[in-house]
């Protein structure tokens, strides 16, 4: 699958907005009859287009009431060294994101925590003995203006 059409992008809005959806629910809101419907939403997932489905749980309501941003410089910037930077990050639940940044620093971590305390400790029990880190920069969050996991779709129409 190279491109998608109008039925595609419907699909992918509507199961962007509710995953849960069930394949009538969705064939009606997009306008196919099931069997299609069925058909593209599978097309969509062995494409990659949809990478998979998941529940969002409030971070809060189960007690994860800090989130920070952490920057990671390394030592060195080798493979080897990233590789292994990279497999021991992965390795960590409470880092829910990583990204390569350009700027100072190699990574920028999101890192959930119960509290001030807890973060300190991860930090001090974790970020700053992994492999290759020679210093950590830290920013918290002090309140969410926009989280969602929801990508924009509109350019896709204009092709």
């Amino acid at each position: 699958m190279e491109s998608i059409d109008k039925f595609d992008l419907s699909i992918l809005q509507e199961l962007q907005a509710d995953g849960r959806l069930t394949n009538a629910e969705l064939a009606q809101r997009v306008g196919l009859s099931a069997a299609p419907c069925w058909r593209r939403v599978r097309a969509l997932e062995e494409a990659g287009f949809i990478k998979g489905y998941h529940a969002e749980i409030d971070r809060h309501k189960i007690g994860l009431g800090v989130l920070a941003f952490v920057r990671v410089d390394t030592e060195r910037v080798t493979n080897d060294a990233t590789l292994k930077l990279e497999d021991a990050i992965r390795k960590l639940p409470e880092v829910v994101a990583c990204h390569y940044i350009s700027g100072t620093g190699t990574f920028e971590l999101q890192v959930v925590a119960q509290d001030l305390d807890s973060f300190s400790a991860f930090a001090r029990r974790h970020l700053m003995n992994l492999p290759n880190v020679k210093d950590l920069h830290t920013s918290f969050s002090l309140g969410e203006v926009k989280a969602s996991s929801a990508l924009p779709l509109a350019h896709l129409s204009a092709r």
